[in-house]
This record gives structure tokens, sequence and C-alpha cells, in this order.
């Protein structure tokens, strides 16, 4: 598309030069490069748009019938251009953003209310899932999500820094004792999460990840599932610091094996390809970083 308009363009600097040559200097290109633009507009409409020689051009009839549409796009394309410059500094319309359903409880809908105080023109459809979501094929802006990319057209920043950790509550502590080796974790009651739920949990040992299989007495698709059941003793849980601070912090939890430390996964704002972002995503993403940084799960997370 983008090659079409520049074909069309050039065709319009021909007329309005009266040659090739005034088309090449105008546009800041080589003579070659408009003849190749014309010849290929031609070839694809199948007929000739202009009579030329070494130093003018004219319009042929169909040339003359072809010059008054292709005005009338080139007009359109150019007021479709000066209404988004105009929209540039303007934080309005849709955003549409996905979170994972703890961390978009705790932290994303906080920021969203937010967002929202300060750009009433801004209109939120945020999705809490869990699962990794086709931001492309819905339509979605941004996506905040843990780990790394598999889809390599998306684009990720790294937006906070972040660590998994084993957690448990005292209640179940007492009962069944603390682990003091990654070993230990067989003897265990686990919580394993996920979409789907992973039973194997990965340290950082030695400079390597390996994966540790666990005892998975309880499977659940949904994370904040999995921290309410630790939280009410059922088991050993793993989990972002984003979603545990505060319940580490109030004593509900407590970590296990904190000298084993688990393979990384930090907090990524993703969005689809380009890098030109809607200034309501790129407001939004400033305004999120400032409240993340507000909250205690920020400095556990930098602690990592």
């Amino acid at each position: 598309m983008i090659e079409d308009l520049q074909e069309l363009r050039t065709f319009e600097r021909i007329v309005h030069g009266g040659s090739l040559s005034a088309a090449a200097r105008d546009l800041g290109v080589s003579l070659a490069v408009v003849s190749k633009r014309l010849t290929s507009l031609e070839r694809r409409l199948k007929v000739r748009l202009l009579n030329r020689s070494t130093r003018r051009a004219s319009l042929t009839d169909e040339g003359q019938l072809f010059r008054v549409h292709c005005q009338n796009v080139l007009d359109a394309v150019e007021a479709a251009e000066a209404a988004l410059e105009q929209r540039q500094d303007v934080v309005a319309g849709v955003l549409r953003l996905t979170a994972p359903n703890g961390f978009g409880r705790r932290h994303v809908v906080p920021a969203v209310r937010g967002f929202q105080k300060a750009h009433p023109a801004v209109r939120v459809h945020l999705s809490l899932r869990d699962e990794v979501v086709d931001l492309v094929g819905e339509g979605i802006e941004l996506a905040l999500r843990y780990g790394t990319l598999d889809d390599s057209r998306l684009v990720a920043r790294q937006l906070a820094p972040n660590r998994r950790v084993l957690c448990a509550s005292p209640d179940y502590l007492q009962r069944r004792g603390v682990p003091r080796r990654i070993a230990d974790l067989q003897g265990h009651d686990c919580i394993a999460s996920g979409s789907p739920p992973v039973s194997h949990w990965r340290f950082l040992e030695g400079g390597r990840t390996i994966a540790v299989p666990v005892n998975a007495t309880t499977l659940c698709d949904d994370g904040e599932v999995a921290q309410l059941m630790a939280v009410q003793g059922a088991g050993i849980a793993r989990k972002s610091i984003w979603d545990v601070a505060e319940d580490l912090k109030a004593g509900r939890l407590v970590e296990v094996l904190p000298d084993h430390a688990l393979a990384t996964s930090p907090l990524s704002a993703v969005h689809g390809p380009g890098k030109q972002l809607a200034p309501r995503v790129r407001v939004f993403l400033d305004h999120l970083l400032r409240h993340l940084q507000s909250t205690v799960a920020w400095r556990y997370a930098s602690d990592s």
C-alpha cells in the first residue's frame, strides 16, 4: 500500500512539474527511481498514462481520467494524515489491555482508576486472564505479562523487576515442617498453577536452570486460587512476588527456601508490531510505572 501511494505521488509530481526530471528534483530521488515508479504504475493499471520524451511528459486521455481520481486519493490521504497529526498529543480513545488475573486485580485496576480520573476521554477495555492472549488477533493494544515472548511479531519492554518465590502459610509449615533443601519438596504438598498448571519448578543452580518435579497434590489454572489455597494452609505455592508481597509483609505467607533462587520472570509491557504507540498507551504505561514504584511489591521485587 505504501508503494502504491509512492507511485501515485510520483505520478502527480510528474504531471505538476511537466517532466520526470522535475519530479525527481521535487521528490529528492533519482530519475531512475521516478521512471521505475511510473513504469510500475502503468504496468499495474495496464494502460499508458503519459506520453514522455527526454524533456517533457504529457497526459494521455487515460492519464487525464486517472489524474482526477488520483488527486482525490492523495487529498484523502493528506487529510487523514493531518487528522492523525492533530491527535498525536491527545490522550483519548479506547485503551484495550490485558493482564494476569492476580496482578491485574492488585495493581492494574487501581492504576486504571487513577489514569481515568486524569484522562476522562479514555475508555478502558480490561481483560484479566492468566493464559497468553493473541494480541494481534484480538485487537489488544497492550498486554502485561510475566516471562519471555513466544511471538516474534510482538514488541516487549521490561516494565519492572520480578522474582518468583515459594511460599506457604505459617500454619502449614508448623504442621509439616520447613523444607531445607530443594529435594525436601518431594515430601511436601505443592500447589501447581498456571495455564496449564506447571508441576516442574525451575531453579537457578550453579549458573544453570534445573527443572525439579514436585509433589503436586493440587493443580489449578488460576493463580489467585493457588495463592488463596496457600494462605489457607493447603501447601507450598510458587508465585510472583508481585502477587504475594502483601501477604508476605502481613505474615499470612512465609517464603520457603529463600536461599534457592527460582528462574526469573520479568514483568513486561507487550504490544503489537511497530514502535509508534498511541498517546493513550504511552501515557498509561508511564502512569502504571509510577503506580508500581509506589507499592510494597516493588520494594520486594527490587531486592532480588
